[in-house]
């Protein structure tokens, strides 16, 4: 199975609407068919993006939820969402993907950089924004995407100047986009298609923020070889 199903769809509507432990232990049958079926799809989803990028491998997210420090103590995730790991030390990012009706999210970025690494976007940012200005700007980029996206600080930074004319970009702490799909396009056979056509969209992103973490300001590696 290469598609997203109305029973797919049908399931995980009926998963939010009784999220509980004995609705799912009662379901778990069917909720082992789904996913079976989710886990085809978004192997099917590695096989067509690696025509096109070097990916490692894909990872698709645990139905349970830990709801240990969580005000939402619903015990399961009512989606099958997971990413799709570039290979080797030089390409950066993430793909990532989330089937939920009415909220399914295609697209990646960095959600969660390491303190050298958010500084040293921020020292790119601060040096020259005109590349990535240029990427984000772009119109195909533009139109699939809208904004990027990701916390902020209200100010700038320490050690930045708060009047830097990229300081929109250097107050970030994340940096990802996303596009949003309908249930019917989910459920459409040419999906799967339409997901790695909007990673594609994605690469010239990756592609400039891999060659910004593995330089340093002058342009030269930092990559170990």
């Amino acid at each position: 199975m290469t598609t997203i199903s109305k029973k797919n769809l049908s399931f995980l509507k009926n998963l939010a609407k009784n999220n509980n432990r004995d609705w799912f232990n009662e379901n778990k049958s069917e909720f082992k068919i789904h996913e079976k079926e989710a886990k085809v799809f978004f192997a099917t989803v590695q096989e067509e993006l690696r025509k096109s990028d070097d990916i490692e491998s894909h990872k698709i997210m645990r139905i349970y939820r830990d709801v240990r420090f969580s005000k939402d103590k619903t015990p399961y995730k009512a989606r099958f969402a997971g990413s799709f790991k570039r290979a080797t030390a030089k390409l950066k990012g993430e793909y990532w993907l989330n089937i939920e009706p009415g909220q399914c999210m295609v697209g990646g970025g960095f959600y969660g950089p390491e303190p050298k690494d958010l500084m040293r976007i921020r020292k790119e940012f601060e040096l020259d924004d005109s590349e990535i200005r240029d990427i984000l700007n772009d119109s195909k980029f533009k139109t699939t995407f809208g904004e990027l996206r990701g916390e902020e600080l209200k100010t700038a930074p320490r050690g930045f100047d708060k009047t830097h004319p990229a300081i929109d970009l250097i107050k970030k702490k994340q940096f990802y986009v996303m596009k949003s799909f309908t249930d019917a396009e989910m459920i459409s056979e040419n999906f799967v298609k339409q997901v790695v056509e909007t990673f594609k969209i994605l690469r010239q992103f990756f592609d400039y923020m891999s060659d910004v973490l593995t330089t340093d300001l002058n342009g030269e590696s930092s990559i170990m070889e």
